[in-house]
């Protein structure tokens, strides 16, 4: 049996070898490294998946979030609403905007915002929310834009760990996740559904205006060349990461579709189990398991953890602190708002997730979670 890994890269290079050796290549050849024609390809084939009129490629996610704060010129102390249950770097750019972000529980069974909880927080002082695509299932994009709407909000899609899924409307329409707020982002860090091979990210949007502004902000402010118009970054994607990314595109939805393949098979193996429970499949969202998260419930997490470690099996817990209480955005709070947070940093755990998995690590796998869950 191939060495179990929580991402195989490895394994999924090697179908892809000789084409993205290729590409690489040839952007070394052309010494076109920043702002080539491999970026502004990819920026057009990605437009072109997504369904969006602009993808403005950058250097990283945390970026991507960021800047697209910085395009909507929000003023300091101006309240960001997102989830106290993701990664830190929905919080870290709208702090280090001086912007004041309002953390809210999570639904229990899907991960995402809770929207009953979203419109509780909302003053006067709400400009905008950050709705986290966690794991890879849409939140209810429907039912945040509806608010965001009522309290005319900015929504920005944290589209890090979901780029590929589709969201459905009541009224039948399907748009990607990342394409139904006012601006989308993404990363493409090696371990992402779509990753690079460095970092890597983008932006999306439909709004001609916040694209200008944006591709003005992504570099240093600049539409002509030493002429600075606004306040801006240094945050491209360079020619060869795009490159890599050109090869794997046209391949995501294949890549999704195996991630879910291996999600059947852990849903299977787990299925009515009393101490597990497997992820939800939201009935307006399909999932393209960037992690495949469970939630066991007998209070052995931990243990469970070190057990799959001495059988060499990866399992990782995402996240064991709530972002209200990381020393660095503490916030006051009441518990009772976030049980349903507080109860999945005790109980979530990550099996194996990619593109490689093969039956006989599934097997290993779910084995050995029942053998210590018997």
């Amino acid at each position: 049996m191939r060495k179990i890994q929580m991402v195989d890269l490895q394994s999924q290079y090697q179908k892809i070898k000789n084409e993205v050796d290729e590409k690489v290549l040839n952007v070394m050849q052309s010494a076109m490294f920043i702002n080539g024609p491999e970026v502004q390809n990819f920026q057009k084939e990605l437009e072109e998946y997504l369904g969006v009129k602009h993808v403005i490629p950058c250097a990283n996610g945390t970026d991507a979030l960021q800047i697209a704060l910085m395009a909507l010129q929000l003023e300091p102390g101006d309240e960001v609403i997102t989830a106290d249950f993701t990664f830190a770097a929905t919080v870290e750019v709208i702090h280090l905007l001086r912007l004041k972000s309002v953390l809210v529980d999570v639904d229990y069974d899907t991960f995402n915002i809770d929207i009953e909880k979203l419109k509780a927080a909302i003053t006067p002082k709400t400009k905008a929310i950050i709705p986290v695509h966690l794991f890879g299932q849409c939140a209810n994009m429907e039912a945040v834009l509806e608010v965001a709407k009522e309290h005319n909000l900015y929504v920005i899609e944290d589209n890090c760990q979901g780029i590929g899924a589709d969201f459905t409307f009541s009224d039948g329409t399907v748009q990607k996740s990342g394409t139904m707020g006012t601006i989308g982002t993404t990363s493409f860090f090696p371990s992402k559904n779509l990753g690079c091979y460095g970092d890597g990210g983008a932006i999306f949007t439909n709004d001609d205006d916040l694209a200008y502004k944006m591709r003005g902000i992504v570099n240093h402010g600049m539409y002509k060349r030493y002429y600075h118009d606004e306040v801006g970054v240094n945050s491209r994607l360079d020619s060869v990461q795009a490159a890599v990314l050109r090869v794997k595109l046209p391949l995501l939805d294949t890549y999704n579709t195996a991630r879910r393949s291996a999600a059947d098979y852990y849903d299977k193996a787990f299925a009515n189990h009393p101490h597990i429970l497997t992820p939800k499949r939201a009935e307006n969202s399909t999932h393209v398991f960037h992690q495949y998260t469970l939630r066991i419930l007998n209070g052995k997490r931990n243990e469970l953890q070190a057990f799959l470690a001495e059988k060499e099996i990866p399992a990782m817990i995402y996240y064991p602190v709530a972002l209200r209480k990381q020393k660095a955005y503490y916030q006051e709070s009441n518990d009772a708002d976030f049980v349903n947070t507080d109860k999945l940093l005790d109980q979530v755990i990550s099996l194996p997730m990619h593109t490689e998995l093969d039956e006989e690590q599934l097997k290993y796998i779910t084995d050995s979670v029942l053998e210590f869950m018997k």
